[in-house]
Parts: C-alpha cells; sequence; structure tokens
C-alpha cells in the first residue's frame, strides 16, 4: 500500500478529478499523507488559465519534485502542454491514469470489512479479499495474506442489493478476482459472473484485474461467459508487468509470456469486439535492454487498449526492495518511451471507433456538463452538453462516434430516445 499526497489547482472539475482520484485509491488501500515528504507519491492536478498560473504551476512541479521520490502531474496543463514537464522527474498522466500509477504493479486491497459499496450509479463489490501470488515487489500481500473467498451465494445476495439500490454498473473487485475460490480448491468465477449476470434488473458488470496465471487455467470457460452474457463488458484486466520471461521469474510472477499471449488468443477467438488492459512495471532491478525491448515487442504484438505503465519504486520489506536498482534516468527512458507507444496503440484503437454507432451506459459524470459513457467493450464515450440533450446517468442510447482523443471518444446521439440495458433472466 501507498501513501500519497496530492495537491489541485484550479475549477470545480479539477477538484472533482481529484476526488475521483482519491476515491480510487482510498478503495485500493492507499492512505493519504498531508505533506509531500511523507508521501510515497506526490499527484500534482494542474490549471493553465494564464500564463502566470502556468508558471506558477512549473515552480510548484520543481518543488515537488525535490520534495518526494516520485511525482505524478496530471489536469489540464499537463494534458495541454505536458512538454513543459520535460525536464523534471515526474510521469505526466491523464487523470483516469493516475491511480493505477500509484500502486505500482500491486494487487489492489480491499478495505478491511470488503462490503460493497454504492457511488452514484457504480456499485464496487469486493468479491474476496487477498491472492494465491507472492510478488518480490509487492507489499500488499503483507496487509491482506492469501485469498479468502466467500460463498457465490453471498456475493449474489450482495450484488443483488446494488442492483436493488440502484446500481447501474457493478465493479466486481478484488485483489486478483482470477483466483476466487482458490481457497476452496474450486476455479469459481466463472459461475460466479453467471449468477450476478441472472439478477433482475437493468445493469452492466465489469470484471476486475484478475492476474493470468489465475484466469489461464479457466480462460476458455470464462471466455465463454463473457460470449453469453450481454450484461457483461467484454473487457478484460490481466497486468502482465514484463515481457520477458526472466524479469517476471525475478518478479516471482505466476505466469510467463506465453500464458498471458494464450490468455489473449483465447479471447480474441470467442469475442468479436472486446478490450484488453494490461500492466507494465518498466525498470525493475534485473531489466536488462533487451528485457525492455522484449516488453516493447509484446506491447506492440497484443495491443492492449488500456495500459498502465509504471516505473519501479523499491516497496520496504519486499524482496525487490533489497536489489540493487537502476538508475532514475534509465526508469525514465524506458516509461518516456513505453508511453509514447501506448498513446500510439490507445490512439490507432479509439480512431478505429470513428463513425461507427455504439450503444453507450452513461457512468459518471465528466467534466463540466459532460457524461462518461461506456459501450459494450468498456470503452470510454464523451457525451458533451448532457443537460441540454436530457441525457442522465444511468441512461443507455445509442451514439455515433464523431472523434477522439488517445484515450477516449466523444459520441453523439443519434435517436431522442433513451433505452435501458438488456435485463437477465
Amino acid at each position: 500500500m501507498a501513501t500519497y499526497h496530492i495537491e489541485t489547482y484550479g475549477c470545480t472539475s479539477n477538484r472533482g478529478e481529484s476526488r475521483a482520484i482519491e476515491r480510487t485509491l482510498r478503495d485500493a488501500g492507499h492512505h493519504r499523507a498531508e505533506s509531500p515528504e511523507g508521501a510515497d507519491v506526490a499527484i500534482l492536478n494542474t490549471c493553465t488559465v494564464v500564463e502566470k498560473t502556468e508558471r506558477n504551476m512549473l515552480r510548484r512541479a520543481e518543488e515537488l519534485a525535490s520534495e518526494t521520490a516520485d511525482l505524478i502531474v496530471t489536469g489540464c496543463m499537463a494534458l495541454a502542454q505536458g512538454d513543459a514537464f520535460e525536464d523534471l522527474d515526474a510521469r505526466v498522466l491523464h487523470w483516469d491514469d493516475v491511480p493505477a500509477a500509484v500502486t505500482n504493479g500491486e494487487c489492489p486491497t480491499p478495505t478491511p470489512d470488503a462490503e460493497p459499496v454504492l457511488d452514484g450509479a457504480v456499485g464496487i463489490l469486493p468479491i474476496a479479499r487477498g491472492c494465491m501470488s507472492n510478488c518480490s515487489y509487492c507489499i500488499t500481500k503483507f496487509a491482506t495474506g492469501r485469498v479468502d473467498s466467500p460463498p457465490i451465494e453471498e456475493n449474489v445476495r450482495k450484488a443483488r442489493a446494488l442492483v436493488h439500490a440502484g446500481a447501474k454498473e457493478i465493479r466486481v473487485t478484488g485483489q486478483d478476482t482470477g483466483v476466487y475460490g482458490w481457497d476452496d480448491g474450486e476455479r469459481e468465477l466463472p459461475e460466479l459472473l453467471d449468477r450476478i449476470c441472472a439478477i433482475d434488473g437493468e445493469f452492466r458488470v465489469r470484471l476486475g484485474m484478475a492476474n493470468p496465471g489465475g484466469i489461464h487455467g479457466i480462460r476458455d470457460e470464462l471466455a465463454d461467459v463473457f460470449a453469453a452474457n450481454e450484461k457483461l463488458y467484454n473487457f478484460l484486466h490481466a497486468p502482465v508487468q514484463s515481457g520477458s520471461d526472466d524479469v517476471l521469474a525475478a518478479m516471482r510472477r505466476q505466469h510467463r509470456v506465453e500464458v498471458f499471449e494464450e490468455v489473449v488468443e483465447t479471447f480474441d477467438d470467442r469475442l468479436d469486439r472486446w478490450t484488453l488492459s494490461t500492466d507494465f512495471i518498466v525498470g525493475f532491478p534485473t531489466e536488462t535492454p533487451a528485457d525492455h525491448e522484449r516488453s516493447m515487442a509484446l506491447l506492440e504484438r497484443t495491443r492492449p487498449e488500456r495500459i498502465n505503465v509504471t516505473r519501479f519504486s523499491k516497496r520496504p520489506g519486499t524482496d525487490a526492495a533489497e536489489m540493487k536498482g537502476l538508475g532514475g534516468t534509465i526508469k525514465k527512458e524506458r516509461s518516456k518511451e513505453m508511453s509514447a507507444l501506448k498513446r500510439e496503440i490507445c490512439a490507432d484503437a479509439h480512431a478505429s471507433m470513428v463513425g461507427d454507432t455504439r450503444e453507450v451506459l452513461a457512468v459518471e459524470e465528466g467534466t463540466g456538463d459532460s457524461l462518461k459513457c461506456r459501450d459494450g467493450a468498456y470503452r470510454q464515450v464523451i457525451l458533451t452538453d448532457a443537460s441540454e440533450r436530457g441525457v442522465e446517468i444511468g441512461d443507455v442510447l445509442d451514439v455515433e462516434i464523431t472523434d477522439h482523443e488517445p484515450m477516449y471518444c466523444f459520441g453523439e446521439p443519434v435517436a431522442s430516445r433513451r433505452k435501458h440495458p438488456a435485463s437477465g433472466a
């Protein structure tokens, strides 16, 4: 678990983005530090209204870079003028990418009570605590231990309560959802997802992080469940972390590159349109230039549409913290190279959607009068002037994709009528 310090400048929208970042970090078990000196990572949410503001942002970024081991710069100036921060030892990220970057490749950590939470139209459903891994860089395992899976019926009951409370999207979470049931000697994730999708109501389901090693043995059954259930977003978050088997071994990951690619191939075979999300840790202590090139090649081969790129940083008490680390310049250069490829891949994916008509669910408020919507593959579509169009959170509508940015698209409604997600049996 990490401690973070966050500073926000600018308008109400920026403050809203910071609240969303903090909510996600807290849900993952991270804690806020009051000063950058006491934090593992500092987050600067920037504004770029006038030139004086830009100078202030640069000055504050320089101060934070000297006060903390890891600096993330986000917000309007970061996204519009990212080159201004090039000389700093900082990561420039979109708001949506900040929480994943803070985790340093570690598993999310559900709160101790692991109870469901309804946040607007989104229901958060932690299905288990703990994991079956022993990654050399991860401190989370010290807090949560081995996987502890409540019975399927208990999780279905919690999911049903979220739907009855008004959830339009249920996010199934856990440190590693793929090993749900392993503590009882069973592989129960496919059955659990089937049962949740069968709940009466109008909602969608998103599966949270599942390590490749955990889902490899159930990949065929799991992909079949995705193909059979319209309520289930065709979205899979499987963090590979490296394209080098040698680095994966040093990380003590429970998979190798071939296992990850076999999972991807299975979903490619079963689903016409789906989104792969994955994570890479760059600059692990044992990573050679050749290892980095293998990661770049894997990213190019599999072309995930959501990619979290994290620079390795040591966590106290972990085995990786005892390894001789790579220099900050090496990690920065490799992160920059991979992030550039990431943006290219994501931009290509979203550009290919322009001109398509997609059914989307309005899930969350965006900047200003916009709504963040998701299509069936969990790709983000921004709908502007939502109140003028009479669209509210929880509505489902057909939109034409009219434009795109590297990480999302823009949509225009093609009909005035609103619809609902397909209901279950």
